[in-house]
C-alpha cells in the first residue's frame, strides 16, 4: 500500500484549490490534490469566467462590503495574466478584456448623474455612439454603453494551464476517502489503497465540503445552497460580454460569450434570468430567455439559435436568510480548513487566507518531492456547453 506523508492535503480541484496548491507548492509544502470528478471542479467549469471587482455590486451608489472584499482581485488576476503576479497565468485564454454594462430606456438617463459621480469613474466608462460594438451599434438600440475593466477569462483554459504546471500532484479519487485523527495531523486512507498522513487538510470542494465534512465527524463550518439555471444558445452570434442593469443591484442579464470550433458562438446566460429561472423546467426556462432577449435585444434575429439549459448549484458558507456572503470563506478548526471561495474572483484570496491561516498554527512547509504510484490521475473537465447532448 502507497503511504506518504504530506504536509497538505487539498480536496477539491476548482480554481480555488489549484490556486492554493499553485501557492503552497512555490512556498515549498509537501502537498497533493485531490479531486473526485475532474480538473476544474463543477462550480469553476460552469462559471462565467468573469473576474470581478465588485462594480456590479456598488451600483446602489454605496460600496457594499462584496464590492469593497472584491475590488482587489482584478489587479491581482491582471498581473497573473501578464506573466508578474503570484501564480504565472500568461497562457490562459482571455476571452475578453473588459466587459460592457448597459441600461435602457428611462433607466439610462436615470443613471447618467451616478455613472458619472467620483465612485464609479475608475470602474466605468462612458461609450459614444460611434464606439459601440455589435449587436448595440444599430439605431434601435435606445440606451447607454459603458465598458467595464474587468476582464473574462476561458475557465476550461484556467483549469488547463494550472493542471500543466502542476499536475504532477494532482489524484483522482474513486470515492470519499476516509479520515482517522492521529498526532499532529489527520490520515487519509483512499479508495485506491493508499493513505496520507497531513498536518492539514484543505476542503476546497464546492458542495462536495458537506460530504468531506460528514467523513470527518463534523457538522460545521455549515454550507448553503444558492441555485442557478443557467442559458446557452449557439448560433450566428456576436461575442458580446456585458450586464443589462436592471432596477436592483443585481444584473438582469449577464451574457458572455465562447466562440466554438465550428464557427458558431455559444452565449452563455447569467444573472437575474437565472435566479429566476430556478425550478423551471428546461422548456420553460428556454421560453423566458427567449423573452428576455427579445425584450432587451429585440432587433436580433435569433430565431434560428439552439438553446440548452444548466441547472448549477453555488455553494457557500451558510448566513442569516441565506443571503449572498460578502467575502470568501476560510476558516481552520482541528487543523481542517474549509473554504467557499463565493465567486471566482476570489480564487487568489482564498489562497493567502489558507497560507494565513498554516502560519498563524506553526504549520510550516517541509519541503521535498512526493509521489503516489499507480494512483490515478484527474482528466480536464468539459465546459458545460461541450457536455450538452441535445440542443432544442
Amino acid at each position: 500500500m502507497a503511504h506518504q506523508n504530506l504536509d497538505i492535503a487539498i480536496f477539491g480541484g476548482g480554481i480555488a484549490g489549484l490556486w492554493t496548491l499553485a501557492r503552497l507548492r512555490q512556498a515549498g509544502y509537501r502537498v497533493a490534490l485531490f479531486e473526485r470528478r475532474a480538473i476544474g471542479g463543477i462550480q469553476s467549469i460552469a462559471s462565467q469566467g468573469i473576474i470581478h471587482g465588485g462594480t456590479k455590486y456598488a451600483l446602489t451608489g454605496k460600496l457594499t462590503g462584496s464590492a469593497m472584499a472584491i475590488r482587489d482581485m482584478p489587479a491581482i488576476w491582471r498581473a497573473a495574466l501578464a506573466g508578474d503576479g503570484e501564480v504565472d497565468l500568461t497562457d490562459v485564454r482571455v476571452l475578453a478584456r473588459y466587459q460592457h454594462l448597459w441600461t435602457t430606456g428611462s433607466l439610462a438617463s436615470g443613471m447618467a448623474g451616478f455613472f458619472a459621480g467620483k465612485l464609479m469613474q475608475s470602474r466605468m466608462q462612458p461609450l459614444a455612439r460611434n464606439e459601440f460594438p455589435a449587436p448595440f451599434d444599430t439605431p434601435a438600440f435606445r440606451g447607454s454603453l459603458y465598458r467595464l475593466e474587468e476582464p473574462v477569462l476561458d475557465p476550461r483554459s484556467l483549469a488547463e494551464v494550472f493542471l500543466r504546471q502542476y499536475g504532477d500532484c494532482c489524484y483522482r479519487l474513486a470515492d470519499t476517502p476516509q479520515f482517522e485523527r492521529i498526532s499532529g495531523g489527520w490520515r487519509v486512507n483512499l479508495p485506491e489503497q493508499a493513505t496520507v498522513d497531513a498536518r492539514a487538510l484543505v476542503l476546497a470542494g464546492g458542495r462536495g465540503n458537506a460530504g468531506l465534512l460528514t467523513a470527518l465527524d463534523k457538522d460545521s463550518p455549515p454550507m448553503q445552497i444558492r441555485p442557478l439555471n443557467m442559458l446557452m444558445l449557439r448560433g450566428s452570434l456576436p461575442m458580446i460580454h456585458a450586464h443589462c442593469l436592471g432596477p436592483s443591484a443585481n444584473p438582469r442579464l449577464t451574457i458572455t460569450s465562447y466562440p466554438g470550433d465550428d464557427g458558431h458562438v455559444v452565449w452563455y446566460l447569467g444573472g437575474q434570468v437565472a435566479e429566476e429561472g430556478v425550478g423551471r423546467m428546461s422548456a420553460q426556462q428556454i421560453a423566458a430567455g427567449r423573452a428576455e432577449l427579445a425584450g432587451l435585444l429585440p432587433w436580433m434575429q435569433l430565431q434560428d439559435a439552439e438553446w440548452a439549459t444548466l441547472p448549477i448549484d453555488r455553494a457557500e458558507i451558510a448566513t442569516p436568510g441565506g443571503k449572498r456572503p460578502d467575502d470568501a470563506y476560510v476558516a481552520m478548526s482541528d487543523d481542517i480548513l474549509t473554504c467557499w471561495p463565493t465567486k471566482l474572483a476570489f480564487a487568489p484570496r482564498v489562497s493567502a487566507l489558507v497560507m494565513s491561516e498554516l502560519r498563524e498554527r506553526g504549520i510550516d512547509p517541509s519541503g521535498g518531492e512526493i509521489s503516489f504510484p499507480g494512483l490515478p490521475r484527474p482528466a480536464l473537465a468539459q465546459l458545460p456547453w461541450d457536455e450538452v447532448t441535445q440542443w432544442s
